[in-house]
């Protein structure tokens, strides 16, 4: 039945896809494969070398893949005048916990971005990742750029309540992508970065948040917590917007996209 639901949810991601305008044309947009055989996409805004970001989709760890972010990788592209490196992880429930960490680690060692970005689901991979390159040793990326990120895999913050209904991210959703990802709920806490016990020595943060997202409250809570373990935070929640506005086109989801895109700008090394 789970498989069955993830199918559905796959296919009407890719329609949602098909009715977006496409983005901007590139100089170079090209399909390779990581070391072990990801699937990847490259975009490159100029000839010339730019700093990469590699970028993790959302899709609640079930659906989404390199075409349903395309436009999003190429406006990212673009507007920060930096290359990016989409990556079309393992999915959940065939590939749960953690096959997507081990997939956002395996390119981000290989690929050595200066950043990582992700939204939704892709947020939770993104900082997932740097805690294990962290703890295991290794260099993480510079900066960590999550855009309405899981963090709290309990969902257990206020705003599961009282946005999780008619804002287009519903609890019970969440609470099915969850199980997806991590069938075992006594698992859940230890998995969620909200409730990692040490956050220190972790890259800059840009987190955005959502007004009337359900996963509001713990991106909110997660840039504390950092800000708490002396990384350094730039932290914003847009107003009036939903969850995905990312993805969004109408006037006030491309003004929020310019801001975003004024963070990124800002703080990746040139």
């Amino acid at each position: 039945m789970s498989r069955d639901i993830a199918s559905e949810l796959r296919e009407s991601a890719r329609e949602r896809n098909g009715a977006r305008p496409k983005g901007p044309d590139l100089p170079y947009v090209g399909d390779l494969t990581s070391p072990s055989g990801l699937p990847l996409r490259r975009y490159r805004p100029a000839d010339r070398p730019r700093p990469l970001v590699v970028f993790l989709h959302g899709g609640g760890w079930v659906h989404c893949d390199l075409e349903t972010h395309d436009g999003t990788c190429r406006r990212l592209a673009r507007e920060c005048d930096v290359e990016v490196l989409a990556v079309d992880y393992r999915l959940a429930p065939e590939h749960p916990y953690p096959a997507a960490i081990d997939d956002a680690v395996e390119v981000l060692r290989w690929a050595r971005p200066v950043a990582v970005a992700g939204d939704s689901s892709g947020g939770y991979l993104a900082t997932m990742a740097c805690l294990r390159l962290r703890d295991e040793g290794c260099t993480p990326p510079a900066v960590q750029i999550l855009i309405c990120p899981n963090t709290d895999l309990t969902l257990s913050q206020p705003s599961v309540t009282e946005k999780g209904a008619g804002f287009g991210l519903d609890a019970d959703m969440l609470a099915w992508y969850a199980a997806q990802w991590l069938p075992d709920p006594a698992r859940r806490r230890a998995a969620s970065p909200l409730h990692h016990a040490d956050l220190s020595s972790l890259p800059t943060a840009l987190v955005v948040t959502a007004e009337h997202d359900a996963l509001r409250d713990e991106g909110d809570a997660y840039a504390r917590r950092l800000a708490e373990a002396g990384v350094r935070v730039r932290h914003r929640r847009e107003p009036g917007l939903t969850h995905g506005f990312i993805q969004g086109t109408d006037p006030d989801a491309t003004a929020a996209h310019q801001r975003l895109f004024a963070d990124i700008r800002a703080l990746i090394p040139r």
